[in-house]
């Protein structure tokens, strides 16, 4: 059978442990979730517009440079004095270009006439261009539109058809009459270098998008491939219009099921956009390992308390359990637990048809010793009989303190002359034993009661014969035994 004390405690641990665990997880998730959207906000609102405007900076030495210089090229009275003089010497020009392109660690330097038609770089005329080439239309494209320059991602046929970002600008005489195009170059491996250093200073996935929503330049590891338009990019293309309309914002989408977060910020002199994007799973990992650590913290703690709880219970419940069991005075048994022991001591006893006495024994004159010595000194007595009485048993016996000066003894597979030897044993040890507190010596008897179980009888009436057997020894002059 379950003690139902011992069930009632697990569930209280239990309820204690669930309360403990969903108050820490909840806890932590609260204090991780709003730490991850003030992280998110301030990337958003903070941190990339930082990154980008230092990113500008860096572009400005970098890449926005060669437009200054191509501009220079397209002001500058040289070039424009030469065509207009009739492009008598080539090598005046050549060494004009090939100055350019050292002075400004430039990849490539050109100028194309647009009265000749020659195509004019650092080592002399590369050839003429001509409309019906595939190679040649950017020229005529440039020549045509408004904007004062372009900047465009081309193979060089001066440098083995290299990939090149060119910068094409539009330059006019005095009277503001078109007269060709120059400019300078740099490969897109150069500007990749550029990029890559910038997403490994700032830790950050850094890419150009131009004015038609296509992704011209990134660096290594980029996630997204060049060429492709944001606008068909799953998660981006939800903002492109966006962007497009704003120029300038920050934004977060979803790639690969993670979220990223990012800042758009369009550069003027590329005419190209730049987008800076950080993954919001690399921003958050320290405070995910927190939250590990929190909960991991949590999941001590709530042990530690459980652990506390526990010991706290059990020596509660053993107090509880003593109080509720035991004499205060004496240290034995109380009445209540002397009834469960002896009903269980007589279901065993029949079941096993084995001999079961019951003793009963009173303190002859009790009340004339609280009268005489005081209470203090009773109490000392009822100890220390209680004391000698238990010295006097086997260790299968059974003493409880009945009431007042009285105690109560079941003996196991013990009949009626075995019970009287044992009694007769307490008897004299107690008559030749003092008692009282230190300095008093108190001598005295005690008057005992004998039954012995008789099949199918109760509980009440096997104490009753032993009381009326203990009255029959008081009324025959006490200090003796009787059985019933």
């Amino acid at each position: 059978m379950k003690n139902p004390i011992l069930s009632d405690k697990h569930k209280l641990i239990t309820v204690l442990s669930i309360l403990l665990s969903i108050g820490f997880i909840i806890t932590s998730l609260a204090s991780y979730f709003v730490s991850k959207n003030t992280i998110r906000q301030s990337i958003l609102q903070s941190e990339l517009p930082l990154t980008s405007d230092n990113i500008y900076s860096e572009i400005q030495k970098d890449l926005v440079r060669p437009t200054f210089v191509s501009s220079m090229m397209a002001s500058d009275t040289f070039l424009r004095d030469w065509v207009l003089d009739g492009e008598k010497n080539v090598g005046q020009m050549s060494k004009y270009l090939q100055e350019v392109k050292t002075r400004y660690g430039a990849f490539a330097s050109f100028f194309i006439s647009e009265r000749s038609q020659h195509y004019y770089y650092e080592s002399g005329i590369l050839k003429k261009v001509q409309a019906t080439d595939a190679h040649d239309v950017w020229y005529y494209r440039v020549r045509a539109m408004n904007a004062p320059y372009e900047i465009s991602v081309d193979t060089d046929q001066a440098h083995q058809n290299t990939l090149t970002i060119f910068i094409n600008y539009r330059v006019f005489d005095y009277h503001n009459r078109f007269l060709g195009v120059a400019g300078i170059g740099l490969t897109v491996d150069e500007v990749r270098k550029y990029i890559d250093s910038y997403q490994k200073r700032y830790q950050r996935s850094i890419y150009f998008v131009d004015a038609d929503g296509n992704i011209v330049l990134f660096g290594n590891g980029g996630a997204h491939n060049s060429g492709a338009s944001i606008s068909k990019i799953p998660g981006l293309q939800a903002h492109a219009a966006d962007i497009f309309k704003h120029k300038t914002g920050s934004y977060q989408y979803q790639r690969d099921g993670k979220m990223q977060l990012l800042n758009v910020r369009y550069i003027p002199e590329l005419s190209w956009y730049l987008f800076v994007e950080k993954s919001e799973d690399e921003a958050l990992s320290e405070i995910r390992n927190t939250l590990y650590l929190n909960l991991a913290v949590c999941l001590l703690i709530t042990g530690v308390v459980i652990v506390l709880t526990n010991l706290t219970i059990n020596r509660y419940q053993r107090r509880l359990e003593e109080m509720a069991t035991t004499d205060k005075l004496t240290g034995l048994a109380n009445r209540q637990t002397c009834e469960l022991v002896a009903d269980h001591a007589m279901k065993e006893a029949k079941r096993d048809r084995e001999p079961l006495s019951a003793i009963i024994i009173d303190i002859d004159y009790f009340k004339d010793i609280n009268d005489r010595y005081g209470h203090l000194a009773g109490d000392a007595v009822l100890k220390g009989l209680a004391d000698t009485t238990k010295a006097c048993l086997r260790e299968s016996d059974f003493i409880c303190r009945w009431g007042g000066e009285e105690y109560l003894l079941l003996l196991k597979n013990c009949d009626t002359p075995s019970a009287r030897h044992i009694a007769e044993n307490i008897r004299a040890t107690i008559k030749k034993t003092s008692y009282g507190p230190a300095g008093t010596d108190i001598n005295v008897t005690v008057s005992i009661g004998i039954a012995e179980y008789v099949k199918n009888e109760t509980l009440e009436s096997l104490l009753n014969r032993a009381d009326q057997a203990l009255y029959a020894a008081k009324q025959s002059g006490r200090d003796r035994i009787s059985s019933a």
